[in-house]
């Protein structure tokens, strides 16, 4: 039986604080409703998020209106080839007034950070950036430095321009908690951008009522409460066994579309992404349908396809479909 563990009015809070993030975006992006909704579960969970797309969808727009939602800072990275390590974490400068060194944090130094292009820094760099994410601090010249809390990582990589781009290794990917692939507005959406930046809203200032940074942290520390009854746990742990071929059920002609499956980091993030679900959605147990909400955003970069999946073009959303297809729901 599903019992709540979080109280009728902290679920009731969480949703209005939802609902004032939703407020913010809405004055500034048009549409991406998927994006939103991966940014603030995100957020909620304290991961990150890879953006895969095409040039000018907003991803910059989003990753801004975010950190203004949050009342956080925002710093935004533009990743090149020559981009070195302490670009990004800091580094020490002599002061010859004093005859001593001070240390200079790095952009990496914010609440809301968008690495834009990750795949055109150097693997060395991306090194740095994925360190400061899993770890939460930097070091510079030996020293640990903090990164401010909460803090949220927002990688975009563009995939129409390969050339002189580092691609991110599949395991340096699985430490992202979602990716989202973004795709064009429609006509009315992009008639409604149109409209937006001709009246000057775009530029108008905010008038939903921002986060504190302390509402934030009450929202994280709320989703860690919300109960996960043993059989979703079972059921969340099938169905990232079975992209790995391994699972209660055999999924037919899976070995030959999957290299490389889901690692535990899937089944984790899988079961903390359901539990923001069911909490932006007003509950305090998961049910099945939070598991299936952000599936494609969870699992898409953690399943490795095989060169014969790649060449008869079988997308990553398919065989993640075929899987939830497979696995008998609790």
């Amino acid at each position: 039986m599903n019992r709540d563990t979080v109280s009728s009015s902290d679920r009731t809070r969480a949703g209005v604080l939802c609902e004032r993030i939703e407020g913010v975006f809405d004055q500034r992006v048009v549409g991406q409703q998927q994006l939103r909704t991966s940014l603030v579960v995100a957020l909620m969970c304290g991961g990150h998020v890879l953006l895969e797309s095409v040039p000018g969808l907003a991803k910059t727009t989003a990753a801004q209106t975010l950190a203004q939602a949050v009342s956080g800072s925002f710093h935004r990275i533009q990743c090149t080839p020559d981009l070195m390590p302490s670009d990004i974490v800091g580094t020490q400068v002599f002061n010859y007034g004093t005859s001593q060194f001070t240390t200079q944090l790095g952009p990496v130094h914010a609440n809301v950070v968008l690495l834009d292009e990750i795949n055109r820094s150097s693997a060395k760099t991306q090194s740095a950036m994925l360190e400061a994410m899993q770890e939460r601090q930097t070091t510079i010249a030996g020293e640990i430095h903090k990164v401010p809390s909460p803090f949220m990582v927002l990688a975009t990589q563009n995939p129409i321009e390969e050339e002189g781009t580092h691609v991110l290794p599949e395991a340096q990917m699985d430490r992202f908690l979602l990716k989202e692939v973004l795709d064009y507005p429609d006509a009315e959406q992009e008639v409604e951008i149109l409209d937006r930046i001709s009246d000057g809203r775009m530029t108008r200032p905010m008038r939903a009522n921002p986060l504190t940074l302390d509402e934030v942290a009450w929202l994280q520390r709320l989703v860690d409460q919300v109960y996960v009854d043993s059989s979703i746990r079972r059921y969340v742990v099938d169905l990232v066994a079975t992209t790995r071929g391994r699972g209660p059920v055999q999924v037919p002609g899976l070995d030959r579309l999957v290299r490389v499956g889901a690692s535990p980091r899937g089944s984790i993030s899988l079961m903390r992404v359901a539990q923001a679900v069911a909490l932006r959605a007003g509950r305090g147990h998961v049910v099945p349908e939070d598991v299936h909400a952000l599936r494609n955003a969870v699992l898409r970069h953690r399943i490795v396809r095989t060169f014969d999946a790649i060449a008869d073009d079988v997308s990553t959303e398919s065989i993640v479909t075929s899987v939830f297809d497979a696995v008998p729901v609790p």
